[in-house]
C-alpha cells in the first residue's frame, strides 16, 4: 500500500513500507533540461553534479561518506524534465539520508575551484558521450524531431555553453525552478509512515514554499527530416522515428505495446527476428518510445555495416507496413499482452526501479498508477487500436531518418 503526505511547504511524500535489509528513498524534482533557457543549455546537469561538492557544513568528501560510511550509496541524475537525488541503505540509516539530501538541496554553496574542477569532468563527459555513436545518435535525433525546442537538447550541453556557467547562474536556476510544489520524496524501505512524515517534516519542512517561476513551453510543429552524417565510424548507425504520445494521451499504453512487439527487449520481437536472426545484418536493433509530459518521441535505432543499411531499411519499412495494415491474430495479440505485463512486473521487482516509478507517477501525475490498473489498460487494447496508433506514428511521410554513415573505415 503507498501512504501520501504532503509538507506544508508543498513537498509530496509517498511511501511503501516493506520488510528487508535494504531501503531505497529518493528526492525527485520537476527540473531537468528542458527547463534551461538557450544560454543555459546543460545547466540543470551542471547543478546535479555540483550538490555533491560542498554545503555550508560539509565539504564534498563528508557529503559523499555520509552514507558510504555506513554502506549506503547515494546519487543522482538529470533528465529532460527531472533532476533526482536518491540513496540505497539499510532502513536504520533513514535519517542520514533525510540529513545529508537536506544539507545539499538547501545549502550548497558552489565553490569557485569546484565549478572549475566540475567542467572539466563535465567535459570529459562530453568527449565521452561523442565517442559513442549508439548514443550520441539518438539525442542528435530528438533535435530533429523537437528542433527549435529545448526537449531537443542535449543534457550534457555544449563546451562553450558549459564555460559560462557561474555561480548566478546557477542560483538564478535553482531559484526559478527548484519549486517545493514540484518536489516529491519517494520511498520503499522497512520504516513506519508515521516516522517517515516526521523525519520529512524535521529535515524539509521548515524551507519556506516556493512556486515555479518558469512554465514549460509545449513543443509543436514537427516537420520530418532526412539527414546523413559522415563521421569516422566501423559500421552505419541508423536512426528512423516521428513525434509520439505524450503521458496523458489516451493511447499512451496502446503505443507501448505497439513499441514492445516491434523492437522491445524479448529477442522475438518483430525487428529482431526479422533483422537479426533472419538475415544476421545488426547485432543491434532496438524500438524505443519515451514519453514526456506533454509530447513524445518514438524511434528505431539499429548500427550495420553499411553494405546491409539499404537492405535493413527495407525490412524496417517492410515490418512497419505490416503493422499499419495486418492486425494482429487472437494469438499474437495474447502474446504480446503477456510479454509486456511479465516485463512490467519483473522490472517492478526491483525496489529501486518502484521507488524511481512512483516518484516519477507522483510528481508529473500527481497519483500512482498501480501494476493492476496498468495491466487492466494493456488487456483493453485491441487490434484496431493497434492499428490506428501504427497508422499514425508510422505514417511514412512523417517519419525522419538520421544516418551516420562512416566516411571511412577506421
Amino acid at each position: 500500500m503507498y501512504l501520501r503526505h504532503r509538507l506544508s511547504n508543498g513537498i509530496r511524500l509517498i511511501h511503501r513500507q516493506i520488510g528487508g535489509p535494504v531501503a531505497h528513498c529518493g528526492l525527485m524534482i520537476n527540473a531537468g533540461s528542458r527547463d534551461e533557457e538557450e544560454r543555459e543549455q546543460g545547466l540543470a546537469h551542471f547543478i546535479e553534479h555540483l550538490i555533491f561538492k560542498g554545503t555550508s557544513q560539509r565539504k564534498a568528501f563528508h557529503i559523499l561518506s555520509h552514507m558510504e560510511n555506513v554502506g549506503g550509496e547515494i546519487n543522482a541524475y538529470t533528465s529532460k524534465e527531472e533532476t533526482c537525488i536518491y540513496g540505497s541503505f539499510m532502513p536504520l540509516h533513514y535519517e542520514r539520508w533525510f540529513d545529508v539530501v537536506a544539507d545539499i538541496l538547501f545549502h550548497s554553496t558552489f565553490p569557485q575551484k569546484e565549478l572549475l574542477k566540475e567542467k572539466e569532468i563535465i567535459l570529459d563527459e562530453i568527449n565521452a558521450w561523442k565517442d559513442n555513436p549508439s548514443e550520441q545518435i539518438l539525442d542528435d535525433f530528438d533535435e530533429i524531431v523537437f528542433n527549435g525546442h529545448p526537449l531537443g537538447r542535449n543534457i550534457l550541453g555544449t563546451p562553450l555553453h558549459l564555460a559560462s556557467f557561474d555561480r548566478p547562474m546557477i542560483t538564478d536556476f535553482i531559484e526559478g525552478n527548484y519549486a517545493t510544489e514540484e518536489m516529491v520524496i519517494c520511498s520503499v524501505g522497512n520504516l513506519s509512515f508515521d516516522l517517515f512524515i516526521r523525519m520529512a517534516e524535521k529535515h524539509f519542512g521548515a524551507f519556506p514554499r516556493r512556486s515555479k517561476q518558469k512554465r514549460r513551453q509545449a513543443h509543436s510543429g514537427y516537420r520530418p527530416l532526412v539527414r546523413t552524417v559522415d563521421r569516422k565510424n566501423h559500421q552505419a548507425h541508423c536512426v528512423m522515428g516521428n513525434n509520439a504520445y505524450s503521458m496523458s494521451h489516451a493511447g499512451r499504453t496502446c503505443l507501448s505495446l505497439l513499441n514492445n512487439i516491434l523492437g522491445g527487449p524479448q529477442m522475438t520481437s518483430r525487428l529482431n527476428m526479422a533483422v537479426r536472426e533472419k538475415h544476421g545484418f545488426c547485432y543491434t536493433i532496438e524500438s524505443l518510445y519515451q514519453a514526456y509530459s506533454d509530447s513524445g518521441v518514438i524511434n528505431i535505432y539499429f548500427g550495420t555495416d553499411p553494405a546491409y543499411l539499404e537492405k535493413t531499411h527495407v525490412l524496417i519499412t517492410k515490418e512497419l507496413t505490416r503493422l499499419r495494415h495486418n492486425r494482429l491474430g487472437e494469438v499474437q495479440m495474447r502474446r504480446a499482452k503477456n510479454q509486456l505485463c511479465g516485463q512490467m512486473h519483473i522490472a517492478n521487482e526491483s525496489m529501486l526501479n518502484e521507488m524511481m516509478l512512483i516518484g516519477k507517477q507522483v510528481l508529473h501525475l500527481d497519483r500512482v498508477e498501480p501494476l493492476a490498473e496498468i495491466a487492466e489498460r494493456i488487456e483493453a487494447v485491441s487490434q484496431s487500436d493497434l492499428l490506428e496508433a501504427a497508422n499514425e506514428v508510422f505514417d511514412p511521410s512523417q517519419i525522419s531518418v538520421l544516418t551516420y554513415m562512416p566516411d571511412q573505415v577506421v
